[in-house]
């Protein structure tokens, strides 16, 4: 028998045809075209199902979620919003703050040191030198994806890392320092760990910092992330820290 009316289908199906809608069109539209779309697009049954689809969670996913209509946007907005981390662009994306003696330089990870990085498709990094070499990178996080709103009232975890490593031949000093920024660029959360000082003759092995920020205020709606250093001989050339892998991430990971 033929339906007349696509609300005469039953709740099930409409359910299942709307698990295929884009999610933000059925907020911003679908959502408002009657009280039944509203009340079955509320249910956490369609959004469970979406994140079935997508992959976000298995048939067997047992943790406890608090919201799932959140959860499924923040799993689809997961990522490194951090641009060019690895140097595969050389300095795009990045704002050179202090370029001391001989300059930021990038160059190729060599075999061995592959094999020591723990991501394989890591293949460069930068390099700093014998003044004070600082980058930095603004993200934006309406401009990411991340509406005013999900912030302000989820506020979700904000995971921070990167990846540094000394030379054998000569010590060096690396620093980070991270900030939540509100509209006006007012610091609402820092991490900003004691510079790393790494002595002549060490193992030259990479080492990963990081932190997550959670609880903080509302309000943030952009991050601030600079990194670099310095080598601690004065030599010429490019000794200080390397550094590559950086990331900044949102809410829960994609396992």
């Amino acid at each position: 028998m033929a339906v007349g009316n696509i609300n005469e289908l039953p709740e099930n199906i409409l359910l299942e045809l709307f698990t295929h809608v884009p999610a933000r069109q059925l907020l911003l539209r679908c959502r408002l075209v009657c009280s039944l779309w509203r009340d079955l697009i509320d249910l956490v049954t369609l959004w469970k199902r979406k994140c079935l689809r997508e992959g976000f969670i298995t048939e067997d996913w047992d943790q406890p979620v608090a919201d799932w209509k959140i959860f499924y946007f923040l799993r689809s907005l997961h990522r490194n919003l951090l641009h060019n981390p690895c140097a595969e662009e050389g300095f795009e994306f990045w704002s050179l703050d202090v370029n001391g003696g001989d300059e930021w330089k990038v160059e190729d990870l060599s075999g061995d040191q592959r094999k020591e990085f723990p991501n394989a498709q890591v293949k460069k990094y930068f390099v700093t030198s014998y003044y004070t070499c600082l980058k930095s990178q603004v993200v934006d996080l309406k401009a990411e994806g991340y509406w005013e709103e999900l912030m302000d009232t989820t506020r979700p975890d904000i995971e921070v890392k990167d990846w540094f490593a000394a030379r054998r031949d000569c010590g060096s000093k690396y620093q980070l320092c991270v900030q939540l920024l509100s509209s006006a660029h007012v610091p609402l959360g820092t991490f900003q760990p004691d510079p790393a000082t790494i002595q002549q003759k060490s193992d030259a092995k990479w080492r990963e910092v990081s932190h997550t920020f959670s609880n903080y205020p509302p309000g943030v709606r952009y991050i601030w992330f600079q990194h670099g250093g310095v080598d601690t001989h004065y030599w010429a050339g490019w000794y200080g820290p390397r550094v590559t892998n950086s990331s900044i991430t949102i809410g829960p990971p994609l396992h």
